[in-house]
Parts: C-alpha cells; structure tokens; sequence
C-alpha cells in the first residue's frame, strides 16, 4: 500500500494519476482533508481516508497498513509547519510505515534566503532522527512560469529583480517521478534533487521568448525596493511581496542553479524544457 497525502492539490493530485498508470488502484491509498473531493479516486477503486495534518489521529488511521507515505508539505505560510510536518512522521511512525517520501524543495541549505528552505531543512532533520527509511525529493521551482516571469506576455518585457540561473521544471514531470520513485524497486535514501537538466536566467528566458514569438521580449533589471513597490501598487501584500522578493534573492545567490540528470533518468525521457512550456502557454 502506498498512501499519498494532498491527493486533492496539484502534485498530490497528479502522482495519484501517474500511480494508478503503474500499480493496482486497491494498492494505492490517499489521505486527505475533505473526502468528498476525492470521489473520483474512490470510484476508480483508491482507498481514501479522511486526514490532515492538524489532527495526528485521523493522519495514523489514514495511514494503517502502507508500506510507504508520500508526505506532500504544507504551504500556509501562517501555519506551524515544522511542527505539523513532525506530527505528520510520528504519525507514519506509529503507523508502521517501512518509508517516508517527501516533497522538499532544491537548494533547502542553510544560507539560503528564502524562508520556505527553513522548514524544508528542519523536516529533513525530522525524518534523520525518524525510526524509518525516508527519501526527500528536493524538488526545482515547479510553479506557472508567468508567477516568476510576470506578465512579460501582455507587456513584452520581463521586469523581475535580479535572478540567477534556475532549472525551471515542469509539475507534472515531478509527479511522475515521484510515482515512478514510490512504485519502483530503486531505494532512494535521504534527499535528492529532481530537476529539470538545464538552468536558465531571466535574459536567457527572453531570448528564448522572443524566438517563440518572433518579436522582442525585452529583460529588464528592477532595483529590489522598487520592485516590492510595484507590487504594493499593484495590490499584492507587503508580507508576500517581500516572500517572493526571497525567492529572486536566493536565485541570484546560485542556491537554486545546480542541475542534475535523476528527472530525465526516473522518466526515462527528457524532462520538459523551459522552450516547451512556453511554447505551451503562447499557443494556449
């Protein structure tokens, strides 16, 4: 039995598909917040549990009889999470479970600005001092491309901070993966990066643009103050600002620039390319 948690949001969501490609829906187990929003998995034979990690007793009863727990992490930015990710493995724990599997994020090192990397590492210390096998997958930047570019589509002209390189890679290549990892034989111990092969900056990304568009799609280098300031004027919180604002100052600090060949490996293909999903957007 394989658990998933989070198999009603976007990667939890899309591994449980790429799953039930590789193994017997009765095999695959999910918990999650709400049932009901988990119908359609239950219908195709998924056995689905109520759990979340605010409650440790639901989370041990959804976790009853797997061999392994996908661990998808949390994301309220107003939440414990280190604290509600501690719940989440002695739950696994107690569960009996032989392997925890969870989803990290590339560059989680001390050092590194971005404050989502801090929880990512104090979980990973979690699972070391855990009584089981764990495999954390440090994922790279998996996000819609426009929520870094900006509207570089309506405008012609991606104004970010300054950024570094970074293997953008696609969400459901990590899903996959991710499925591939939990169906297969190969043991996985401690964490691991699953990234697209290639890192690219900003200027390489309007170049690559402008070539899909046959026009000019111009970099421009906003100071990091004036930035947060567009973005107060644009409507978005100060306190999200200044998150995201991490994010450019981690990327041009080269903690998200390494690159490796385990995505391309697990899928047995090429993962998809910056090239590909722009190409996707502008014909969508």
């Amino acid at each position: 039995m394989i658990v998933v948690t989070g198999a009603t949001g976007g990667l939890g969501g899309a591994t449980v598909e790429h799953l039930l490609k590789r193994v017997p829906a009765d095999e695959i187990g999910v918990s999650v917040r709400d049932t009901a929003k988990a119908r359609h998995l239950a219908d195709r034979g998924v056995r689905v549990r109520q759990g979340s990690y605010e409650d440790p007793a639901a989370l041990r009863e959804s976790f009853a009889g797997a061999e392994q727990v996908l661990l998808v992490s949390g994301n309220d930015p107003a939440a414990d999470i280190v604290g509600l990710h501690r719940d989440a493995v002695e739950a696994a724990v107690a569960a009996g479970v032989r392997r925890i599997v969870y989803t990290s994020q590339q560059g989680a090192v001390p050092g590194n600005p971005y404050p989502p990397s801090h929880f990512h590492i104090a979980t990973e210390a979690i699972l070391a001092d855990s009584e089981v096998a764990w495999t954390a997958l440090r994922n790279g930047a998996y996000g819609p491309l426009d929520q870094v570019l900006g509207p570089w589509r309506r405008t012609g002209v991606i104004a970010q901070p300054q950024d570094g390189p970074v293997p953008y890679t696609d969400r459901d290549d990590i899903a996959e993966a991710t499925a591939v990892v939990l169906a297969g034989d190969r043991a996985f111990d401690g964490p691991v990066d699953l990234t697209a092969p290639t890192a690219v900056t900003f200027e390489d990304v309007a170049k690559i643009a402008s070539d899909l568009t046959g026009g000019t799609v111009e970099r421009i280098v906003l100071d990091d103050e004036q930035w947060v300031a567009d973005q107060l004027t644009a409507g978005v919180p100060e306190e999200m600002a200044r998150l995201v604002l991490t994010w450019y100052q981690a990327a041009r600090a080269g903690h998200f620039a390494g690159a490796g060949p385990l995505l391309a490996d697990l899928l047995g293909r090429e993962p998809r390319t910056v090239t590909d999903r722009l190409a996707s957007d502008i014909a969508a």
